[in-house]
């Protein structure tokens, strides 16, 4: 995969800490932080509103409004999962 660069404004402290913790396990301020991204990428992407919006290109602008007005009107109520049914294939 090709690597491409980037430059981004963090806060000292943050900075500091990153490089105690990569210093702590032998690895590269680089290696940390794309690591770290990745798993918040991940993350971010199991949360139910990116798996519903993020496939939605074919979508109107308005189409992607009433969407996302639909899913910040949820509760957290509406989005517990009432069922859990597996299937294999």
């Amino acid at each position: 995969m090709a690597m491409k660069m980037m430059n981004f404004k963090m806060d000292e402290a943050d900075i500091a800490d990153m490089k105690t913790v990569a210093n702590v396990y032998n690895m590269s301020v680089t290696d940390l932080i794309r690591g770290a991204l990745k798993e918040y990428i991940a993350e971010l992407k199991q949360d139910p509103f990116y798996r519903l919006t993020a496939n939605v290109e074919d979508a109107s602008s308005e189409e992607s409004e009433e969407i996302l007005t639909a899913l910040s009107d949820l509760s957290d109520d509406d989005l517990r999962i009432s069922s859990v049914k597996r299937f294999a294939i």
